[in-house]
């Protein structure tokens, strides 16, 4: 007698690997996109406190990605 219990549906992770890539190329453009406006925050913010301490201009990309990207996936 066949165990039926462990066939898994194939289509599931699919779906999931074509939605994450589909995350990630989103992140990557939005990433590029917001680099140079955080290099020009960060450089303002450099020269106006005198210390280089701050996160950097690569943190401040990436963390608006972070934020503008679900916001695109969730409307």
């Amino acid at each position: 007698m066949t165990d039926m219990t462990s066939n898994i549906a194939t289509e599931a992770p699919k779906k999931r690997s074509a939605q994450k890539t589909e995350f990630m190329v989103y992140f990557a453009i939005i990433f590029v996109a917001t680099l140079p406006l955080a290099c020009l925050t960060w450089a303002l913010a450099a020269i106006k406190s005198r210390s280089f301490t701050d996160k950097g201009p690569m943190a401040r990309a990436w963390t608006q990605a972070r934020i503008i990207t679900p916001m695109i996936f969730n409307a």
